[in-house]
């Protein structure tokens, strides 16, 4: 091992732990609010949604994770769309919105899909550019959770049930 790079691995290491830690015990962050327009024509904003949990979903087309996801998402909005939770999946601005509606159509996909081609929704919610991002807000309008890639089902359940 080069023992002049050991300082910097862990300077790297320590930055990085911090980061993370900081990501799960920091005080909760509320996006402002944004109006959301599904393929439908609907008109969305977050401040509408305060009282119930909101799953704001990140995600294209051509990303096998988001289409992975699109089974949990159906499963969490069949439990708990009554007035519990409410499903955005907003696709990314380099999207093709006939693309969408193919795989909307394809998938059965009956939560709230928002196209987002000025990204005004991603830069909102911290310049999103991964997929899938999942942000889990709390009644209040608080991120509660942010995960990057899929998330687990069986735990996202867990936050909606506590």
């Amino acid at each position: 091992m080069n023992f002049k790079l050991a300082p910097l691995t862990l300077a790297l290491f320590i930055v990085l732990s911090a980061s993370l830690a900081y990501r799960q015990f920091n005080i909760k962050q509320t996006p402002q609010d944004i109006e959301f327009r599904t393929i439908s024509g609907e008109s969305i904003s977050l401040n509408q949604l305060k009282g119930q949990y909101v799953l704001v979903t990140f995600w294209s087309t051509d990303c096998p994770s988001c289409i992975e996801e699109i089974p949990h998402l159906t499963d969490l909005h069949n439990k708990y769309h009554s007035n519990k939770l409410k499903i955005i999946a907003v696709t990314m601005d380099y999207t093709p919105p006939n693309q969408v509606l193919e795989m909307v159509k394809a998938k059965n996909i009956h939560y709230a899909v928002a196209l987002d081609p000025d990204s005004k929704i991603a830069m909102n919610f911290g310049d999103i550019r991964l997929t899938p991002t999942t942000f889990l807000l709390n009644p209040k309008g608080e991120i509660e959770s942010h995960i990057i890639g899929l998330f687990d089902l069986a735990e996202m359940e867990k936050r909606l049930n506590r």
